[in-house]
């Protein structure tokens, strides 16, 4: 069995509420706690119906995990004393990259520079948690929408084996690629600053 068909039978039994069910606790904990890479289980729950239908209900239910653990982990910063130099700290990272204000969430959605983005939004005290949670959603349906379409072009056109492997590495890809374009960017960043 390869890795690929491994990760797809994952999700194999629990139908589509399970699937749903999966997603939402992923996307969670991936932004509470640690990356779960979840383009790639977002595309193992489109897996399990194909459908442009099912796709956007996976959609809603990743912007709602994303948001629940953003704003889980938003609220817990806010609670806590955190120490000002933490969030001078946290202030002056934001200040190196590209864009400083709300909109480097969409930027954060292709190359990866804000761990914990809940904690930056509590710890940033000039950004809005509206226009965060605008540009979170805007982000999730902009990346996973693109995810879902590609998705269903390639199972429609293509056998289900051969769409799960092209999308498999076209995920792999793009994980890869972003990684090297947070990595330029910091690097960039660091040598001007």
């Amino acid at each position: 069995m390869s890795l690929g068909d491994w990760l797809f039978s994952l999700f194999d039994g629990l139908g589509e509420p399970g699937v749903l069910l999966c997603i939402f606790v992923l996307f969670f904990i991936d932004a509470v706690i640690f990356p779960t890479l979840p383009e790639v289980f977002f595309l193992l729950g489109l897996d399990q119906n194909p459908t442009v239908s099912f796709g956007c209900e996976l959609l809603f239910v990743a912007i709602l995990g994303e948001l629940a653990g953003i704003f889980l982990l938003y609220y817990i910063v806010k609670k806590i004393r955190v120490p000002t130099r933490v969030s001078r700290i946290a202030e002056k990272y934001i200040n190196f990259l590209v864009v400083s204000d709300e909109r480097i969430i969409l930027v954060n959605r292709i190359a990866p520079m804000i761990p914990f983005l809940g904690a930056f939004i509590a710890l940033i005290k000039t950004w809005d948690p509206r226009k965060c949670t605008f540009y979170i959603v805007l982000g999730c349906v902009l990346k996973y929408g693109v995810i879902m379409l590609a998705g269903n072009f390639f199972y429609g056109y293509f056998g289900s084996d051969t769409a799960q492997t092209v999308m498999l590495v076209a995920i792999v890809a793009v994980i890869v690629i972003s990684f090297i374009a947070s990595y330029v960017r910091k690097r960039r960043a660091g040598l001007e600053s």
